[in-house]
């Protein structure tokens, strides 16, 4: 038996009931730890429904700059995207949720930590993997997985029973499975479980739909420095602070949503609806920074390790050793990827419009068609065919 748990606690339905449920079964203190990763809401809410839940330590701590700078930037060096669509706004922060999660425990003398992921998603695994790569001794609870409960209604129930509020949507009703960060926001469940359901717009609450967006586009110039983000409009900003105005730019005008079924780690298919405004241009904007910084070779080798290093992150092996590597070939890819891009986003769309550079490896000298250059063309014609062999050699089948 544990004599003291940790729980990652969020202050929703799910986690306020395992903290009780904790209370009860293990009869020991349990602890709250609260990452603000730019959820964009009101955390003072949270400390005072522990404190009525009996809670006697309570962290609260804000994890933005850290989140974005540790953990989303180095990914988004790597164009990192999960089956085509999903730009990992869930994954890539319960390996740092977890880790100061265990910081916390050795602090407080804590043997033992829980979390509220469900027994059928993803998270489970990526908080548990995070957990044992920073105390492989640790013991790790996972009431959806012990505990008797089988859905949200049972929640509901038990929450009633113990006094525990209840938030509700905007539509008075219970609300669906949802997680945010300053990177993203995801929905799931209720009528989503159908796929050919259409989500229901209130879900939304990052970015307006493609119809109340304004006519007029939006003009962005963001600068790169080593292959991060680190000025818009000429003014240098926080990691955070420049994820948090593409947030803005892009929300406004219907950029960043996806609905989505992805393969999930544990073996099924989910339907999953996101929101990631800012993640989207930052996409765009460092793919064409790339495309005059990067040579050739680099910038398909990494387009080919990408898928790779995107089922890792998935996976919830952040702390794993083949990540780490990965992240050093990728990172030494970026030392040059400096300059500016400009783009216009407008009507969900984000659109570049121009890139320049001080390592830029386009050569207008061997492009231009109004100059000669240093390109002789006639050189074309011996690599036509030498290429052109093993296809005239088809022909002999």
């Amino acid at each position: 038996m544990p004599k003291k748990i940790v729980l990652a606690y969020s202050g929703g339905l799910d986690t306020s009931v395992i903290l009780k449920w904790l209370q009860i079964k293990y009869n020991c203190p349990v602890v709250t730890f609260t990452a603000d990763i730019g959820q964009g809401e009101e955390l003072t809410p949270v400390k005072e429904k522990a404190k009525s839940l009996g809670v006697k330590e309570i962290f609260i701590e804000n994890l933005q700059e850290t989140f974005v700078k540790d953990y989303v930037f180095p990914m988004f060096r790597a164009n990192t995207v999960y089956e085509g669509s999903y730009l990992l706004g869930t994954a890539i922060a319960r390996p740092l949720i977890a880790k100061r999660q265990i910081e916390i425990a050795e602090s407080v003398g804590a043997d033992a930590v829980a979390h509220g992921a469900t027994g059928k998603g993803n998270d489970q695994v990526r908080f548990e993997l995070g957990y044992y790569a920073s105390n492989s001794g640790i013991q790790v609870i996972a009431p959806w997985r012990d505990w008797e409960f089988n859905s949200r209604n049972d929640l509901i129930e038990f929450a009633k029973l113990h006094q525990i509020s209840v938030t509700k949507d905007k539509l008075g009703e219970p609300p669906f499975s949802t997680d945010a960060n300053l990177l993203h926001t995801s929905s799931e469940g209720k009528i989503l479980e159908d796929p050919w359901t259409s989500p229901p717009e209130h879900i939304f609450s990052r970015t307006r739909g493609i119809e109340q967006t304004p006519d007029h586009p939006s003009i962005v110039k963001i600068t790169f420095k080593n292959g991060d983000p680190v000025a818009i409009n000429d003014k240098k900003r926080k990691p955070h602070e420049i994820l948090s105005e593409l947030n803005n730019i892009g929300g406004e005008h219907g950029v960043g949503r996806i609905d989505i079924v992805e393969n999930r780690f544990v073996g099924m298919k989910s339907r999953g609806v996101y929101e990631t405004p800012g993640g989207t241009i930052l996409l765009h904007a460092h793919r064409a920074i790339e495309s005059i910084t990067l040579d050739k070779g680099e910038a398909h080798l990494k387009d080919e390790i990408m898928p790779k290093y995107a089922e890792i992150i998935y996976n919830g092996l952040w702390f794993s050793s083949e990540r780490i590597t990965l992240q050093k070939l990728i990172d030494k890819t970026q030392e040059n990827v400096n300059g500016d891009v400009n783009l216009k986003v407008y009507k969900g769309n984000v659109i570049i419009e121009g890139r320049r550079s001080q390592n830029s490896l386009y050569e207008p000298s061997l492009v231009s068609f109004d100059e000669k250059g240093n390109y002789d063309q006639k050189d074309a014609e011996g690599f036509i065919k030498i290429n052109s062999l093993r296809l005239k050699n088809l022909l002999k089948k």
